[in-house]
């Protein structure tokens, strides 16, 4: 960052003063290429742009954001409350490097009780709640929702598959044997009986649990009076799948429906444990990490999480906080507007809310505890593999690539991205490979590389000097370090190393550090062998370093395997008659019941074609035109 990049910054933003009104809205600090630096809300834009003309108010942070911004505009809004979604909305979109980020925005899965065409179906769903019915949760972690699930279609034996299969049924399923599913696709149950269990169903997901567990008793004692055991046995099981997930903690009494966040703090990083509490029941934790400055005070960092959490959720009545924020009333006014009804925001000082906030704060901090003990290991990793490579500097960005086909057929190819946070799973990418021989394992690396490094090349090239400005923010050790690798690895030999080699030198892409990792004898038995600038060494079977590189190498292998085995189950579920212009699903099923299967309708000629009902001879010769030519 220099003064004269910090001057003319400050000077831009002087000169949108006079353009600037003095009501609420959003405005974005924009830099090189487009590239959204900061997202930030105002009661007044005018005052509060007018702070960043002077640069040297301000934390080196912000002084190195107002020397890369080159554009601003400006969104009005009628309250600060709107202001404030709306700058939530924009920070999720455009993931500034400037703002307080939540960097895990995973939907939760719920449990939906769908009232359709058919008999009431129960299942779990994530998403938009498309479908008309009654949703149980949110629930943090899926694995709740398959137990809790589970103890629900006991309780009600509720149908849990799709319509599709529903339709096509003749004979009841095994969830019908083992006493999960009282079958009404088979008529096993009346449809009267079974819209009765649903009903109970509703009233349980409603809250109404009480209800519906009394009326079991009831039947159960009916059942043991009258030496029904058989049913009365049913009803006890009944009631104790619903008591599993019917169990209060005791210091949720008197929390009917609230969010719950503590926030832990520990030098430059933070980590936010949330409690989701529906109907007097915890449903799960789990912790965030959100990407800020050293700057930000605690305080704002909670309040930019939970404004950006329900950016795109309906909140609860109730959140409760493990220490308060000084924008809680304008933040209540926010999320009652995306709610439609009020939402009430404290810091609780005693009772069973303050003891659960205690227990998130411990929970947060052992979270945060875990995480920076395993990016200290990921550093170290890192750092003695720039050593063994003799590399200037740790990278910061390894990309590892391996593909896989069955002899050819339906190849991919896969690239992984490692860090020092360990694997960046949403930078994972698939190649489907399309031009390189079958079998021709070079060809297929050449062509991944040549696609890959030519798409990095044009995006660095639209950046138009977005390089500089990655490295000046660099010193400020949050912004995003960029999708250029600083090490490659490959999952495979020399051969494999020098095809990579030639794809860059053909498309004049700058030459990249390229690590290549040969196979032992067995995988994974320490006897690889490393390619690196020409030279191949080993590592001792003991040596952290070796697991480490065998662990980047797998996780390519695996994400690779699941990609071409995706890839071979949606290819077994095609039918090559769907590509046919002019087949729709009656002349389909035509040609079906005509030749009996696709693979026979592949082989016929076009006066055998002719002769299926719905075809014309014209038709047919277009048809058999189209299937020899996709053959």
């Amino acid at each position: 960052m220099t003064e004269e990049a910090k001057e003319s910054g400050a000077a831009l933003i002087g000169a949108k003063l006079r353009q600037i009104p003095s009501s609420p809205g959003v405005y974005r600090m924009i830099g090189t290429g487009g590239r959204v630096l900061y997202v930030g809300k105002a009661r007044a834009l005018r005052k509060r742009v007018a702070a960043y003309a002077k640069p040297d108010k301000h934390p080196l942070r912000i002084q190195r954001m107002i020397a890369l911004t080159q554009e601003m505009d400006f969104t009005l809004t009628r309250t600060e409350s709107e202001a404030l979604l709306m700058e939530a909305a924009m920070i999720k979109r455009e993931k500034p490097p400037f703002n307080i980020i939540m960097r895990d925005d995973k939907s939760f899965p719920s449990i939906a009780l769908i009232e359709g065409r058919y008999a009431p179906r129960i299942m779990k769903h994530r998403g938009a709640r498309k479908e008309e019915g009654t949703y149980f949760g949110p629930f943090v972690s899926a694995r709740m929702v398959d137990d809790a699930l589970q103890a629900l279609q006991r309780g009600f034996l509720l149908r849990s598959c799709s319509d599709s299969v529903y339709q096509n049924r003749s004979r009841p399923c095994l969830l019908y044997q083992i006493k999960r599913c009282s079958a009404p696709c088979t008529d096993e149950i009346s449809e009267s009986a079974y819209r009765k269990l649903a009903h109970e169903a509703r009233l349980f997901l409603e809250g109404k649990s009480r209800q519906v567990q009394e009326r079991l008793a009831k039947q159960m004692d009916e059942a043991s009076a009258a030496k029904d055991f058989e049913r009365a046995a049913l009803y006890r099981d009944r009631l104790r799948a619903l008591e599993r997930i019917q169990m209060r903690e005791p210091s949720l009494r008197g929390i009917q429906e609230a969010d719950l966040f503590a926030i832990h703090r520990e030098g430059g990083d933070s980590c936010v444990e949330l409690y989701i509490i529906r109907d007097g029941r915890a449903l799960g934790n789990r912790a965030y990490f959100p990407k800020h400055g050293t700057e930000e005070e605690t305080a704002e960092i909670l309040s930019a999480f939970i404004g950006q959490f329900y950016a795109k959720r309906r909140p609860p009545k109730r959140l409760l906080l493990s220490e308060a924020v000084a924008s809680s009333a304008l933040l209540e006014e926010a999320l009652a507007l995306r709610a439609g009804r009020g939402v009430r925001i404290h810091a609780p000082q005693r009772g069973g809310a303050r003891t659960l906030c205690r227990q998130a704060l411990i929970n947060a901090k052992a979270a945060l505890g875990r995480r920076l003990a395993e990016t200290g290991e990921q550093t170290r990793l890192l750092g003695a593999l720039a050593e063994k490579l003799r590399l200037k500097n740790p990278p910061n960005r390894v990309e590892i690539y391996d593909n896989s086909h069955i002899q050819g057929a339906l190849p991919v190819g896969a690239m992984v991205v490692a860090g020092r946070e360990g694997f960046m799973r949403k930078q994972y990418r698939l190649f489907h490979i399309k031009d390189a021989p079958p079998s021709d394992d070079l060809a297929m690396m050449r062509e991944v590389f040549r696609r890959r490094f030519t798409r990095l090349m044009r995006e660095e090239d639209q950046e138009d000097g977005a390089a500089a400005g990655r490295l000046d923010a660099g010193a400020a050790g949050r912004l995003d370090a960029g999708t250029s690798p600083d090490l490659v690895i490959i999952d495979g030999g020399e051969g494999q190393v020098r095809a990579a080699r030639q794809a860059l030198q053909q498309i004049k892409a700058r030459p990249f550090p390229l690590l290549g990792i040969a196979k032992g004898a067995e995988r994974n038995a320490g006897r690889e062998r490393f390619f690196f600038k020409g030279r191949a060494f080993s590592l001792d079977h003991d040596d952290p370093l070796l697991y480490y590189l065998q662990r980047l190498r797998d996780e390519a292998h695996r994400f690779a395997l699941a990609a071409h085995a995706r890839r071979r189950r949606k290819a077994m579920g095609e039918n090559p008659l769907d590509s046919v212009p002019g087949i729709g699903r009656k002349r389909k099923s035509a040609m079906l019941r005509h030749f009996g299967s696709a693979k026979d309708a592949l082989r016929a000629s076009a006066e055998e074609l002719a002769a299926v009902q719905g075809i014309s001879a014209r038709l047919a010769r277009r048809i058999h035109q189209h299937l020899n030519s996709e053959a």
